[in-house]
């Protein structure tokens, strides 16, 4: 089995949180996106898309997408449960997941994608006023999830699950396009501080 992945990206860091929660070790092969190594031949014939990361399993079979490889870990090794318990608690945990992904991970990625000269010749065509546009919602959504943070510890309830893994990446990636949480973040700031200070955000 090995982990193909770019140390600095966010969605493997996605992927090495998940597996430091679960107390997981896969080696790991890296992969320079900014050298463009991920255009390579061997990378583009387990992922045709050249994305990251990239699960090979001993018997040649492949995953890729972050979340598709943590599903298959969390099947693996159910504990820590990190996509919920029972019915109710995995589509809560579906749910909110899925809200910070498309509403403030992916803006951050675009923002990002759009806007920083060394991903011009990666992000082809490089649309500025996309950048812009979603640059434009991301206070917005902090100030969501800064509401619905002061009703409950986590994001998407009483347990860490990967809808944190995904805001605390999400979080920590505004940096690259110079946005931090705001003094009227503090049910952010007090989650953003719990999270950051396990163990597994380092990984």
């Amino acid at each position: 089995m090995k982990l193909y992945e770019d140390q600095r990206a966010p969605n493997p860091r996605r992927v090495r949180i998940f597996l430091a929660e679960k107390g997981i070790e896969v080696p790991r092969q890296q992969v320079d996106i900014m050298s463009e190594e991920h255009k390579d031949p061997a990378i583009a014939n387990l992922n045709p898309f050249t994305r990251l990361p990239i699960l090979e399993l001993d018997d040649g079979r492949v995953i890729c997408e972050s979340l598709a490889i943590c599903r298959y870990f969390e099947a693996v090794q159910p504990e820590p449960r990190l996509f919920g318990t029972d019915a109710f608690d995995q589509a809560m945990v579906e749910m909110w997941q899925r809200r910070v992904e498309l509403m403030l991970f992916m803006p951050v990625s675009y923002a990002f994608r759009h806007s920083h000269p060394r991903m011009a010749r990666l992000e082809v065509p490089q649309v500025k006023e996309w950048a812009e546009a979603n640059l434009a919602r991301i206070p917005g959504m902090l100030d969501y999830f800064d509401g619905e943070l002061g009703q409950r510890p986590y994001i998407a309830g009483d347990r860490f699950s990967v809808a944190d893994i995904t805001a605390l990446c999400a979080v920590d990636f505004m940096k690259l396009v110079r946005l931090s949480l705001g003094e009227g973040h503090a049910n952010l700031r007090r989650w953003h501080a719990e999270a950051s200070a396990r163990p597994s955000a380092s990984a």
